[in-house]
């Protein structure tokens, strides 16, 4: 132990764990799979920085810290104006300029990642603006949160082959160490909030040298000697592995070899992969940034190279500042539904690639019985348990999006024939009726979801024809059919409030209850749009409106110009479309609770929702579809103009009154995750759909179905889970159980009666047709069955009345 080292910091365990702001101006990594570090920054600074997975992460930020003369204190995060920019387009490396508010120093760094190791650098240039360098001191101060946790941390100050370094290890075994190609002054490793380095420097001025601060909220804080620094950049290297001797030598490694053979690395490798891309590149409304390049870029970096094919939603916490330990998964997790929609953009891009990676991850983590997890961890263990309807039909959209785009071979095809059938079976048995809208919100029959099911069904039956089973694609055509010819019945309300307010027959509804016959008789007590509070989450189901209802549009069910659908935007435009300074953007639904409260406080599972970029660039592809170009290129501006300074796409826009203090301002990115990578996967499609003059990812199964055959469907689905109460005049009454049955029927209340079998559907169902098409209205037909695999009888009668 070195003369005037203290062994052991006090104030232990710390204040609990927070994490950082998700208002990202830029993320990146390196584009080689010996590198497994991936860097987010905000307010001039690092912020988390993951290792060895995008999942993972084991920062909460680093940034500096300048001291003088007269107690002089100043916090590069807080206490600067900052200025980012990429070294080149489509390349997440970035050059940052941070000048005090008082200007009396900048500090200046270039942030990237070594390809060749697990090592974060920053070159680093100190600049006094008044008075003489020798004037001021610079600290380096990070907070480890290793292996998504503040807790349990321990950081500790050592030499590693004679040379000084800061070090901590997280309780999941993995380790970081710090240094730079100057030597530390002084350095010291503190619990936070009570012995950490800002602590010391704002209170005293002076940084006492402790040792080592074990299992609890750590920072370490390092002097750099600017003097040996001189007018040159010196260099700052963080470096992880499992164990603190290999992170040091990592990190030793990249000091020796430099900053500028890392640089030449970094940036070939970017380019050399965008030059593989679709050339969808314009002007946008910032004349520093690519708009497209730093969209391609984000959804690049969110799929790491080390492990392939898998995506994250975002390298972000929502209101990252107000959570700690609690939220392990953020938002750095796998959503398979924001994950087709990224392959979606990597597709648009002309990334083939990526997007077959995408679909080739999903085969792997598909569960058992053909579902795929809400949201997992990159190795597919679920994180939430949730099932939502529309994730498991997606990846079938993928695949026959890469089909028709002739992306697969043969062979390629055979392989994923067993994951359709799981996951049409899946859809089969579980829809329509989603457990989840897309939101992760209520359960009940959405537009969205059954858009997306009725997509899928007809996708897989195409996939099913190509393969040889003919019989197992007919049976999810016929069910596509049943279910599409429900829509209206489901999801359409009609004579309520805000028909009369608006003059319209009827709307799409968000989502209607699953116990609910018709949307029209969904719970009532409406209450008018002008007298609607912000955020009421108690009005009943048709007086929620979603522009998610545009689905049917989006995936081919109904025409943009059907009567319906116009109605169902007026009613959208009338109840969440907000007017900001850069265009008109949408909120998810009436009474949306997820966002900052009115007074801009944090959401805490209660809140305000604020309007999404990414609806906007959705609305976009809905004005395209119906022929409104110029509508669809003015959206496309907003979204553009939604973006933070870095470039990144917002999940949600603050749209009240400004609140600084807070860092809201209106038509700016609110708390909410930033980058979203499905935004940025948004925008890079309706890029490419301006381009081709048509909604790129359209399937076409529906649309020559549904709007150019006009198929219906001649048949009433009743089944155990959905029990049906009523059907229509002129259909043929269906009856599906789970096990082989003979069905026993009347037309006549049981004076006469019939015996009819099922037959198998290859999907775990059994079916059979009654003939009552030609019963009259006001007839009750009555079944109950006998089931054959044991001969025992069901023992209830049921009735479904025609109407």
């Amino acid at each position: 132990m070195q003369d005037g080292i203290i062994a052991e910091a006090p104030g232990a365990p710390g204040l609990s764990g927070r994490w950082t702001s998700s208002a990202k101006s830029g993320v990146g990594t390196a584009l080689d799979a010996s590198s497994r570090v991936w860097f987010t920054m905000s307010h001039g600074i690092l912020n988390e920085i993951y290792y060895p997975r995008v999942d993972t992460a084991c920062t909460r930020d680093f940034g500096m810290i300048v001291t003088g003369p007269d107690g002089y204190f100043s916090e590069e995060k807080r206490d600067t104006r900052h200025r980012l920019r990429r070294l080149a387009d489509g390349v997440p490396a970035f050059w940052i300029t941070n000048t005090a508010i008082d200007d009396r120093y900048r500090i200046t760094k270039v942030v990237l990642t070594d390809p060749r190791r697990d090592v974060l650098l920053q070159a680093i240039s100190f600049e006094a603006l008044q008075g003489a360098p020798s004037d001021y001191r610079l600290y380096g101060l990070l907070a480890p949160h290793l292996v998504n946790a503040g807790a349990d941390n321990t950081a500790w100050i050592d030499e590693y082959k004679g040379t000084r370094m800061l070090f901590a290890s997280g309780k999941g075994g993995t380790s970081l160490a710090i240094a730079a190609s100057v030597p530390w002054r002084t350095a010291s490793a503190g619990f936070v909030g009570a012995s950490d380095g800002w602590q010391q420097l704002k209170h005293t001025g002076t940084l006492i040298p402790y040792a080592r601060a074990a299992n609890g909220n750590v920072a370490l804080t390092g002097e750099f000697d600017l003097a040996a620094a001189g007018d040159k950049p010196f260099l700052v290297a963080v470096g992880f592995a499992s164990r603190p001797e290999e992170a040091a030598h990592r990190v030793l490694a990249s000091l020796g070899d430099g900053f500028e053979p890392a640089r030449k690395l970094y940036m070939t490798g970017w380019h050399a992969w965008q030059s593989t891309l679709e050339s969808l590149d314009r002007p946008g409304s910032n004349p520093n940034i690519n708009p497209y390049r730093v969209s391609t870029e984000v959804l690049a970096v969110h799929q790491p190279v080390s492990f392939h094919g898998a995506a994250i939603a975002s390298l972000s916490i929502p209101w990252g500042f107000s959570k700690g330990d609690e939220d392990l998964g953020g938002y750095h997790l796998v959503w398979p539904r924001d994950l087709v929609e990224t392959a979606g953009g990597f597709l648009a891009a002309g990334a083939v690639e990526n997007a077959r990676a995408i679909l080739s991850y999903l085969r792997a983590v598909q569960e058992a019985d053909g579902h795929w997890s809400q949201n997992m961890w990159l190795d597919g263990s679920p994180y939430w348990t949730g099932v939502q309807m529309d994730e498991c039909a997606f990846p079938i959209l993928l695949l026959d999006l890469l089909n028709r785009g002739g992306h697969m071979t043969p062979e390629e095809k055979k392989r994923y024939l067993a994951m359709v059938t799981k996951a049409a079976r899946f859809i089969v048995n579980n829809g329509p009726v989603t457990g989840q809208d897309r939101w992760e919100e209520d359960a009940g029959y959405s537009p969205f979801t059954l858009a997306v099911e009725i997509a899928a069904l007809l996708a897989a039956a195409d996939f099913l024809d190509e393969h040889g089973e003919p019989e197992a694609g007919r049976y999810l055509r016929e069910l596509a059919d049943i279910w599409n010819d429900e829509i209206e019945r489901w999801t359409f309300a009609e004579g309520t409030d805000i028909c009369a307010e608006l003059g319209v027959k009827g709307y799409y509804v968000r989502i209607a209850p699953p116990d609910t016959a018709d949307a029209a008789s969904a719970l009532d007590g409406f209450v008018p749009i002008k007298n609607r509070p912000p955020a009421d989450t108690n009005q009943p189901a048709r007086a929620i409106v979603s522009p998610d209802a545009l689905a049917l549009v989006r995936f081919g069910l109904r025409a943009p110009d059907d009567p319906r659908i116009l109605d169902t935007v007026r009613v959208i435009d009338a109840v969440v479309k907000v007017d900001l300074p850069q265009g008109p953007l949408w909120k998810r639904y009436n009474g949306d609770g997820y966002g900052e409260h009115e007074d801009g406080r944090a959401f805490n599972g209660t809140g305000i929702g604020r309007p999404w970029p990414l609806l906007a660039a959705e609305r976009a592809h809905y004005e395209l579809a119906a022929g409104n170009r110029a509508t669809a290129e003015s959206l496309l501006a907003t979204v553009e103009a939604s973006a933070s300074d870095g470039g990144m796409l917002p999940e949600q826009i603050w749209d009240a009154p400004d609140i600084p203090e807070r860092e809201l301002l209106r038509g700016r990115p609110s708390g909410s995750a930033m980058p979203l990578v499905w935004a940025h996967s948004e925008h890079i499609k309706l890029l490419r759909s301006l381009r081709d003059g048509a909604v790129f990812d359209m399937p076409p199964q529906p649309v020559a179905r549904y709007q150019k055959a006009k198929t219906t469907s001649p048949v009433y689905l009743w089944r155990m889970n959905q029990k049906a109460r009523t059907m229509p005049a002129g259909k043929r009454l269906r009856i599906e159980t789970r096990r082989p049955a003979m069905i026993r029927w009347s037309l006549d209340n049981w004076a006469t009666q019939s015996d009819l079998n099922t037959t198998d559907t290859h999907f775990d169902l059994h079916q059979v047709d009654l003939p009552t098409a030609a019963a009259p209205q006001g007839t009750v037909i009555h079944f109950t069955a006998r089931w054959l695999d044991d001969e025992t009888w069901e023992g209830q009668d049921y009735a479904v009345t025609v109407v």
